[in-house]
Order: C-alpha cells, then structure tokens, then sequence
C-alpha cells in the first residue's frame, strides 16, 4: 500500500495505471467501507481510498470536531486489504486550485437532509468534483446508505459528461439491523438498540404499506418512533428509488426515509 499527501505526487503514480477504482471515505473505517473497498478490489483496475473528513460538508464546526477519527486503526485495516494506494489530503491539497467542472446541483439537494443541513450537499458535491479531477477515477463505490448523495453525485457526472462510472453497493447493517455508519461509535449499548428497534419498526411499517397505502400515518409514526426513544426527526418521507419522486398511493418500488436524532447523534437510514 502506497500512502499519499499530495495530489502532485499521486498523481504521478497513477498515471502510470491502466485505471483507478475510488473509494472516498471520511475515516472511522467499518464494515460498510470494507464491503465497498472489497468490491473495489474485484474489478480490472487498482483500488484508491481517499480518507478525508471534509469541513464544507458540517453544518456545525462542533460535529466536524467531534466526527470520530481513528486514523492509526484505518490504516491497520487497509494494509490487511492490501489495497494499491491511500490518499490522505490537507484540506490545501484539496481546496487549493479552481477544478475546471463547475459543481452541478441536482433540485433534489433541496429535499430531505438538503432540507435540514443547508450548504451540506455544496461541500458533498464540492469535494467529489475536486477529487474526480485530481484521480480520474474509471470507477467510484458508494453505497446506497446515503442514497440522496449517491443520486446527487450521479446527476452531477452525467451532467458534467464526466466519464466514472458509479458503482451502488447496498447498506450494510449490524447484526441487529442498523445501518453501519462512524457515528455508531458514538451510540451507547442502549441507544444502539432504540436504533436497532426503529429498524425493524421501519421494515414491518413497509411491509404494511405495501399492502395497503392506507396505513401511511405520518403522525401516528412519528409518534410511536419517539416511543422507541428517538430524541427528534428531522423527516421520514418515502420516494421511488429510481425517479425520487414521492409516491402517493401503493407501490412496490419505494424506499422510506429517515433522518433522527439519538439524544445528540443524528442517523440517516432508508429502507
């Protein structure tokens, strides 16, 4: 594994490469990065992670600051997957130049965290354009956890005709069914299983309404999550997967989604 600290440098190794598959991280490594990494690592090209806890991206310099980092266990982990090369930017390598894309904002970002978290999606879109530029990737794995972000970074590189391609890898859960994420690492034992419970209250709920849409009470739900233990919700909406458009009436082809709070931590989830 070859480690990187400027993209002058990196840039000069990977030219060298038939092609590059990118997995953009922000640290705090779990096994939804490794399933990501391990498909990586399946395809023609050299795997590339970047670890980068991008500050454009917080609404609040508290969660930037209290974003777990665990730098010294990441690179443990990724010396095991013998990945090709690591990119560790400073925030100069990355913000230092003017990428020639301008960042292209789908009307989405508007919706659901775009709704809760202003100027999140700027820094999200931000970031990536500038990392496409400096790597070229073939390929970039992201996972459908964070679905919203997955749409939007694919409306941006088929506007800008940028040539990766998006690779969409599934949410990969505890064994108690919530969504790993590096803020779990911030749950307790028992907020760990309010979280696990809103899951399973959310999967039976879809399972209902897909039988009967009638059975879509907003209220009644938000109601019985607080019950559970959730501190606050941002929103719980649900859209087609494939248009995000809301549906109104019975569909199989729709995913509920949920932004909550867990006393101070914030998980995001669809299902």
């Amino acid at each position: 594994m070859k480690i990187f600290k400027d993209k002058h440098t990196l840039q000069k190794e990977i030219l060298k490469t038939k092609g590059i598959s990118f997995v953009p991280t922000m640290g705090g490594l779990h096994k939804g990065h490794i399933s990501l990494i391990k498909k990586s690592k399946k395809s023609q090209f050299k795997t590339l992670v970047s670890i980068f806890v991008n500050p454009t991206q917080f609404n609040e310099k508290s969660d930037y600051r209290s974003y777990p980092r665990s730098i010294k266990t990441d690179l443990k982990k990724l010396k095991r997957l013998k990945i090709n090369y690591l990119y560790i930017p400073s925030f100069k390598d990355i913000y230092g130049f003017k990428p020639k894309e301008k960042v292209f904002l789908d009307k989405f970002s508007k919706k659901l965290c775009g709704r809760f978290r202003r100027g999140h999606f700027e820094g999200v879109l931000n970031v990536v354009n500038r990392f496409l530029e400096i790597i070229k990737p073939k390929y970039i794995f992201l996972g459908k956890k964070d679905y919203q972000q997955l749409y939007l970074i694919k409306k941006h590189i088929e506007k800008r005709k940028i040539k990766s391609k998006i690779i969409e890898c599934k949410t990969i859960r505890e064994n108690n069914g919530v969504a790993l994420s590096t803020r779990n690492s911030n749950l307790d034992e028992n907020q760990m299983k309010i979280a696990s419970n809103v899951y399973y209250y959310l999967r039976n709920f879809k399972k209902k309404i897909k039988k009967n849409y009638n059975f879509f009470n907003l209220n009644k739900i938000k109601k019985d999550l607080k019950g559970l233990g959730v501190s606050k919700i941002d929103y719980l909406e649900n859209y087609n997967t494939k248009n995000f458009k809301k549906i109104k009436r019975q569909s199989k082809k729709f995913n509920l989604f949920i932004a909550y709070y867990i006393k101070k931590v914030r998980l995001i989830d669809n299902i």
